[in-house]
């Protein structure tokens, strides 16, 4: 697509053009296509708008954080449906006039609000933005982890490592230095994580208890809410957790608090370093959410460690969110950026895979896929696994 100037009595009548007229100037812009649209390409008047949006999303996107941090949005909320002046909402959230008014300007081109007759009302987007779980995390997230380190992304890209990073803090990885991170980041991070994950355990426990383990292996612990899960739903089973110290020290509080010391080990663990192997004989190993966090020859590495670790009968446990493995479009955008979080904070080589290519590196690690339980509880997939 091509632009240029054209001046009145120049306009071109040719249909694979597109003009906009200047009322100010008088000077009109003339759109070129120069490709072949698809089958479902908008109108082209729309897609110039959505360019517009994408061009000015990182400003439209912290007006929408300020108009929910600041109360503006939660001020509207209350007052539905009558709606508000800008001057009133700015004595009920005492903030100044001018700069409600800019935001709430900002609000009703991002259809967070709408004006009629002096009153802003809130609308659909915006009710979302300030009482949507999903939204809220994942807003918090970009906010408060990603949105600095993405400004590296082209560096990020050439490079093969995580530039943003440096944004954070000096680690390979972010997740070396996950407890170090600064308190508000943090708990976006957590926030995060917790969200897609454990919202699953309900339905996934069943599944994993079905064979009754004795010993059950959590690869990449965290702060260890799957494994507390673990012994809460089974008084009969000894957990292994496997970490970094500082997500293992967190995790060992939690569990200690619930009783459950006694039947829960740690195992602090770089799962880079090929040559540390895993805890032998377990009956189960759970992976949840954990391999995406690595390239795909990590991956193998780690799953080869995992089927060396199993118990004759025992099976592995993969649960992710494969983008191509989703029902709604909102969860294949929300993963497709998170890919993009991945490469440029995370570890710089990691992403939110496609099922077929975690099934290779199942495949390359001498397992094999005993069972699919696909979109077994809202996005996330496990694959039941046992050696080849």
């Amino acid at each position: 697509m091509h632009s240029y100037l054209l001046m009145p009595g120049e306009l071109s009548d040719r249909p694979d053009s597109w003009i906009m007229a200047d009322s100010h100037s008088r000077i009109f812009w003339v759109i070129k296509l120069t490709g072949r649209p698809g089958r479902d390409e908008k109108p082209l008047y729309e897609a110039i708008i959505d360019a517009q949006k994408l061009a000015f999303a990182p400003l439209s996107f912290h007006a929408a954080l300020a108009l929910r941090d600041l109360g503006i949005l939660a001020t509207l909320a209350e007052c539905r449906p009558e709606g508000l002046t800008a001057e009133r909402i700015a004595q009920l959230t005492r903030l100044p006039v001018y700069g409600v008014k800019v935001l709430l300007e900002a609000g009703v081109v991002c259809d967070l609000v709408a004006l009629e007759e002096e009153r802003f009302h809130l609308r659909q987007l915006g009710l979302l933005v300030l009482r949507d779980t999903m939204t809220r995390v994942n807003m918090d997230f970009a906010a408060d982890v990603c949105y600095r380190g993405m400004a590296h992304l082209r560096e990020t890209v050439t490079s093969g490592k995580p530039v943003g990073l440096s944004e954070l803090g000096s680690w390979k990885t972010i997740y070396e230095g996950l407890t170090q991170l600064p308190p508000q980041v943090q708990q976006s991070w957590l926030a995060f994580d917790h969200y897609y994950s454990d919202a699953m355990f309900p339905n996934a426990l069943p599944l994993v208890f079905a064979a009754r383990p004795r010993r059950l292996l959590d690869v990449g612990a965290n702060t260890g809410k799957f494994s507390l899960a673990c012994l809460e739903h089974d008084s009969q089973v000894n957990v292994s957790l496997l970490d970094f110290p500082g997500q293992l020290a967190i995790a060992r509080q939690a569990i200690a608090a619930k009783g459950h010391a006694a039947r829960a080990s740690y195992h602090p663990i770089d799962f880079l370093d090929a040559s540390l192997e895993f805890p032998r004989d377990q009956d189960a190993i759970w992976m949840s959410q954990f391999l995406d966090c690595f390239g795909e020859d990590e991956i193998v590495s780690i799953l080869e460690r995992a089927r060396r670790a199993l118990a004759p009968r025992g099976r592995i446990y993969i649960v992710d969110t494969y983008w191509d493995n989703q029902e709604h479009a909102a969860a294949r955008l929300v993963l497709s950026m998170t890919s993009l979080y991945f490469a440029c904070l995370a570890n710089g080589n990691s992403k939110m895979y496609r099922s077929d290519d975690m099934r290779a590196c199942v495949q390359r690690a001498g397992l094999q896929i005993e069972r699919e339980l696909e979109r077994f509880s809202a996005s996330h997939t496990m694959f039941v696994c046992r050696a080849a």
